[in-house]
């Protein structure tokens, strides 16, 4: 097999000879976009371009209403919000996602109840999550993490059975479909990010899609400085009498996306279907590749997937089936050989670097609730295993060239299994 590329050998993919795909995707229709904005004028608030998206991305994902939001954390806030979650609640979390899925519900003054993940999916466990229901919990939120659906079959059941509102955190999948519904439809709330790493992107910027009216209402509000709704709309509140919108405030902030980005994301749009395509089927054929390779075991597609999208590709790794190699001799390895960065996952919230709720002093709104947000109280072993000890990702870019692509990360993970006797030579940076 040669020697390994970290030990002085020559590399699997020799990335100046043929280099992994570029992020992002952009060309002439972009630019032509954003001097249409800069020349119009309208830069800000509903302008052509926010409008226009807004329209696609809601018809693209079947959903009733979009809305442009500023980005994909504060979507997850405006959503708890639009759900009248607050003081003295309770939502329950996946304990492996980015932090902003639970800070979003610090800054609405009400408790996250972090959860632990199925080791094969990587999303919230169903089960785990029921047993965390009590009189104070108002909400779920699966995320739908890497290149996986959370099962949202067991999770609506859940909701249903308890009477939970459910904001599914989309971050990671724009486009992927669960048993004909795309990601996003099928809660109460879909939330998505169009930051620079994600599979559609402004740089910045996050959408929230919805089916319901008055949940529309509000976040539309909640977006924009508490102003209801252009126009009158007229809408029964389940029993609290008819609201009419016009004329009526509610207490929010600014956080509107510019028509720029609007314009960015209107293109980002147009290619997302075929992207989503081409990284599900080397993901398909890259896991056909990795079969025969002992210890290595791709995230889990569930069979009610019609279409799966990929923030990552991720894999757990068995350190038994290569000799002992620590996790993270074998990522640096891996990385000599693709010259592409080989990524962990996210730290378990119980104790994340990012996500401390004892530094910020607006938290103490009392002793118990600043008791209660701590994180250290839960018990998360399955996110712990897979920080600490096996888990494996590579962005989603790997996924978007030939074919040919998948065969040299294949050849790559062979190639230091089969090296077994480098491995003491491997020198960490």
């Amino acid at each position: 097999m040669g020697i390994l590329a970290v030990n002085g050998g020559a590399p699997v993919r020799d990335v100046q000879k043929k280099p992994w795909p570029d992020w992002p995707v952009w060309d002439e229709d972009e630019k032509k976009g954003l001097i249409e904005v800069l020349e119009s004028g309208v830069w800000s608030y509903m302008g052509p371009k926010e409008r226009a998206f807004i329209e696609e991305f809601a018809r693209f994902n079947g959903s009733k209403y979009a809305l442009a939001i500023a980005n994909g954390t504060i979507t997850l806030q405006l959503a708890l919000e639009a759900c009248d979650i607050g003081f003295g609640d309770e939502v329950i979390v996946p304990g492996l996602t980015w932090q902003a899925t639970a800070a979003a519900v610090l800054d609405v003054n009400a408790v996250p109840i972090l959860v632990d993940v199925e080791p094969d999916s990587w999303c919230i466990n169903p089960k785990a999550a029921e047993a965390a229901i009590n009189k104070r919990t108002k909400a779920i939120m699966p995320v739908h993490l890497y290149g996986c659906m959370a099962d949202m079959d067991a999770i609506m059941a859940i909701a249903k059975k308890h009477g939970l509102r459910v904001i599914e955190d989309c971050a990671h999948q724009h486009g992927s479909v669960w048993r004909g519904k795309k990601a996003g439809t099928i809660g109460d709330i879909g939330s998505f990010s169009m930051q620079l790493s994600k599979v559609m992107t402004a740089g910045e910027g996050g959408a929230l899609t919805t089916d319901d009216d008055m949940l529309w209402a509000k976040l539309d509000a909640l977006r924009n400085c508490g102003r209801r709704p252009e126009g009158t709309h007229t809408i029964d509140d389940k029993g609290s009498g008819t609201y009419t919108l016009e004329g009526d405030f509610i207490q929010s902030g600014n956080y509107r996306l510019s028509d720029f980005q609007a314009a960015v994301l209107l293109c980002q749009l147009k290619r997302l279907p075929a992207q989503t395509r081409r990284r599900d089927e080397n993901y398909k054929y890259l896991i056909t590749l990795l079969k025969d390779i002992p210890g290595i075991v791709p995230q889990k597609r569930d069979d009610r997937i019609d279409l799966q999208s990929y923030f990552n590709f991720g894999f757990t790794y068995d350190r038994n089936a290569f000799n002992g190699l620590s996790l993270e001799k074998f990522r640096w390895a891996l990385m000599g050989e693709l010259g592409c960065v080989v990524d962990d996952c996210y730290q378990p919230l119980n104790d994340c670097t990012l996500y401390r709720p004892h530094t910020k002093r607006r938290y103490k709104i009392s002793e118990r609730h600043w008791k209660a947000i701590d994180p250290s109280r839960f018990s998360l072993p399955v996110c712990e295993k897979l920080f600490n000890e096996t888990a494996v990702t590579f962005h989603h870019k790997i996924l978007m060239g030939p074919g040919t692509d998948m065969d040299d990360i294949a050849a790559a993970i062979n190639k230091v299994q089969m090296a077994a006797d480098e491995y003491a030579a491997i020198t960490l940076p």
